[in-house]
């Protein structure tokens, strides 16, 4: 039987693969689309994934008010920064923007966690400070001067923003709930991209308006579905740091289809990331 801390942590690592798969395939469709258009596009399949498995694991559909309030802020913060990530990435350098974000992301839930749960043990704590190195490491770019660095980097700090609001916000639904409330996260999530696309006067678009878009969105509704399970077998900073590697899948994804550079530093810092895996872990 597998112990509980390690299959939160498994969990944790399967959301930050489904996550940075998601954020590749978005940030592709988003380089033709705005990004509240891809938004609209990823957020119905991923509500009607979710639903299917609430419906088949039992879960009620209608949670408490509060957890339903909880799950919906933490859906606002989610499609404003997967939103505001797509942007970034759709300037062309996806292993500047996502990584970035990442660690904004990863830093606001460790921050929390230590003031209503009391530090970690001195090698989890290790382990999330060579986690945020591996990461920067990760998103140093070809030349950090350039005016597109300068403006993912402004686009990843609003998205790491929001990202930490998410795993705050979406960690206070009663533990005992993993897949309905993601459906009321992504519900405020759709109504968001739906009042911003009709505000601008401009027409939904449909579903086979982008393949990668909807892809996206299933990608996205496996990586919320995998951090919920994540965070009911292990503590909030260690679930939102793993999952936070996404980075990782998007830079390798990137280099591998779209033939972006990798630089060296890079790969260490999908070394570092290893080790920090390690250390958490242990």
């Amino acid at each position: 039987m597998i112990p509980p801390q390690i299959l939160g942590i498994l969990y944790a690592l399967a959301s930050a693969a489904a996550w940075g798969s998601g954020d590749f395939t978005g940030g592709v469709a988003a380089r033709s689309q705005d990004q509240f258009r891809v938004l609209y596009l990823m957020t119905i399949p991923g509500i009607i994934v979710l639903a299917l498995i609430a419906y088949a694991f039992g879960e009620p559909l209608l949670p408490s008010v509060r957890d339903i309030l909880w799950a919906a802020s933490a859906g606002l913060c989610g499609a404003f920064g997967i939103a505001t990530l797509y942007r970034g990435l759709s300037l062309g350098n996806m292993a500047i923007v996502a990584p970035t974000a990442a660690v904004i992301g990863a830093g606001l839930p460790v921050l929390f966690s230590s003031i209503t749960m009391g530090l970690p043990d001195v090698k989890k704590l290790a382990g999330f400070l060579l986690a945020g190195i591996g990461i920067w490491l990760v998103s140093r770019p070809p030349n950090g001067h350039d005016r597109l660095s300068v403006r993912g980097l402004n686009y990843a700090f609003i998205a790491g923003t929001c990202f930490g609001g998410y795993f705050i916000f979406v960690a206070q639904v009663d533990a005992g709930l993993v897949f309905s409330p993601l459906i009321y996260a992504k519900t405020a999530s759709l109504m968001l991209a739906i009042i911003i696309i009709l505000f601008r006067h401009e027409r939904l678009p449909g579903l086979r308006g982008s393949a990668t878009a909807v892809l996206a969105g299933v990608f996205d509704a496996g990586g919320n579905a995998f951090y919920m399970l994540a965070r009911q077998f292990t503590r909030l900073d260690t679930a939102a740091v793993l999952a936070s590697m996404y980075p990782a899948v998007t830079v390798v994804l990137a280099g591998l289809i779209l033939k972006e550079k990798v630089l060296v530093s890079q790969w260490h810092g999908l070394a570092v990331c290893l080790a920090a895996i390690a250390l958490i872990s242990s």
